[in-house]
């Protein structure tokens, strides 16, 4: 039996990809296509429109004319809550069609996007909770610092043009986070989705469309990094950049935006650790470390819990129960429910993850389990078996260095002190997770812990809380009132209301 999505495929009836560009759906101005391929079994998807820098620039253009002299930077709050409200309503009344593009994208199974982290509900949520800050943008309204008759306020205004780039393995609620706070800030966007999941933001874009949104605000270009990624960064006209994606290409990122002073948010992913104490329930510590580096996405998420730092004393037992957690991970279809596991996205990241499980072993780490390919109808999709890592020393490359894939290591620690110095002992710092019975060790670790989220005795993101990370993490926040206002800029206004000179 061969594994095959071309059923899926085209009761879709997906057809060439274009453009969005100032409220007009269009090829790319060289005809140039990209072809995905699913990463399970390696069959064509569909095509779609590459995004030269001709395109870029007239998507850029578009975005600078609808803010600088469209409605929506200047709108009513009721007018931007009305639109993104309606959004919310047309992503939940299209579930279905949204998680089957998504599976056909990126392969992550259906059921993971049930889910509620990377459900359609919780994209819809997103929305709705941005709409919910459109007419609370407040500034403030100040004394004078040396007396007098004078007010001094501050109003809280769009940023400009953003350029939103969005990774492969949340295609839609990644896009999410940085549109609706962006619009809801009354900001105008051009979009790039990552060329290994673009349908499902297509899609998402049209339902723009049918919510009202006015044309220019929200612009579309698909494509690879070179050309399209790079030409949208650089453009001088935009005014802020959000990506979320890989260390070295944020850094990459982070240099293009230095040279136009642009405002820049980024979540560059993680090495997160779970911190497992002798007094934790055991079973319950190593079942959830060990889903976020096995089910769903495959480990492919920044917040996997790549590192398991266990106290000695239940080290082994949380060993038998990871390993066993492999045995309940099943690849294959993404549209059957008993599969579990997304293969990983394209070769190149499956040869990545291939070479770090060679590495782990080079470097004296013992793989308790996995690390192959599976054979039969799975050969021709990018699949990796989930392996656990026992002994890792914290300095180890599969210790310090996001994988992104199926991989576990497992450090043992002696006491607390020793846990929170492995803990902070990464250049990341995007989420933690802490397994105690005692409240006070867990309100201690939290606080110890640098990290943008700590969890306790379990981990979950929620679209009105803020999320980012410290160090390498990347810079800022998404989710909250932090995410919607890192799409302002403040102005200061001081206004004399006596004859004195300020």
């Amino acid at each position: 039996m061969v594994l095959s999505i071309k059923t899926r495929r085209d009761a879709v009836g997906l057809a060439t990809g274009e453009l969005l560009i100032g409220g007009a759906w269009r090829a790319a101005a060289d005809g140039r296509t990209w072809t995905h391929r699913h990463p399970a079994t390696g069959e064509q998807v569909g095509d779609f429109a590459v995004a030269s820098p001709a395109d870029v620039d007239a998507a850029v253009r578009a975005a600078r004319q609808a803010f600088d002299e469209g409605s929506w930077p200047r709108s009513r709050a009721k007018q931007r809550i009305t639109v993104l409200r309606r959004m919310a309503e047309l992503i939940r009344s299209h579930t279905d069609e949204l998680r089957t593009l998504q599976a056909l994208d990126n392969g992550v199974p259906l059921t993971f996007g049930d889910e509620y982290a990377m459900s359609i509900e919780c994209v819809a949520d997103v929305f709705d909770h941005h709409a919910g800050w459109v007419d609370k943008l407040a500034g403030e309204t100040l004394p004078g610092y040396q007396g007098g008759d004078h007010l001094v306020m501050t109003l809280r205004e769009p940023v400009g043009v953003v350029a939103a780039v969005v990774p492969w393995n949340g295609p839609l609620l990644l896009a999410a986070q940085k549109v609706a706070p962006a619009l809801a800030a009354g900001c105008t966007v051009v979009l790039k989705p990552s060329e290994f999941a673009t349908f499902a933001a297509l899609r998402l874009a049209r339902l723009f469309e049918e919510a009202g949104l006015p044309p220019g605000v929200l612009n579309v270009v698909t494509g690879p990094g070179d050309p399209t990624g790079q030409a949208l960064i650089t453009h001088p006209m935009v005014d802020k950049i959000t990506f979320t994606g890989s260390r070295a290409v944020g850094k990459r990122v982070l240099a293009a935006a230095s040279e136009g002073m642009k405002r820049v948010s980024l979540e560059l992913g993680g090495k997160s650790p779970s911190i497992v104490f002798p007094d934790a329930e055991v079973y319950a510590a190593a079942t959830l470390t060990m889903g976020t580096v096995t089910l769903g996405l495959s480990g492919q998420a920044c917040v996997a819990h790549s590192r398991a730092l266990v106290h000695r004393d239940v080290y082994d037992e949380f060993l038998a129960i990871a390993q066993g957690m492999t045995t309940l991970v099943t690849y294959g279809d993404p549209f059957d429910p008993e599969v579990t596991a997304a293969p990983l996205i394209n070769e190149r990241q499956r040869d990545r993850v291939l070479g770090y499980i060679e590495r782990g072993q080079a470097e004296g780490a013992r793989l308790v389990c996995g690390g192959g390919r599976p054979d039969g109808e799975l050969s021709a999709g990018n699949f990796v078996e989930p392996a656990v890592f026992a002994d890792v020393a914290n300095s180890a490359t599969i210790a310090q260095e996001e994988i992104f894939g199926p991989v576990l290591a497992v450090v043992p620690f002696t006491d607390e002190e020793e846990a929170v110095r492995l803990a902070n002992d990464t250049s990341y710092g995007l989420a933690a997770t802490v397994y105690t019975a005692d409240v006070k060790r867990a309100i201690r670790m939290a606080r110890a812990v640098r990290a943008g989220t700590v969890g306790v005795n379990g981990y979950q993101l929620e679209p009105h809380v803020a999320f980012g990370g410290f160090g390498q993490s990347g810079l800022g926040r998404e989710g909250g009132r932090t995410s919607i206002e890192a799409y302002t800029e403040v102005k200061t206004v001081l206004i004399p209301t006596g004859d004195e000179m300020m």
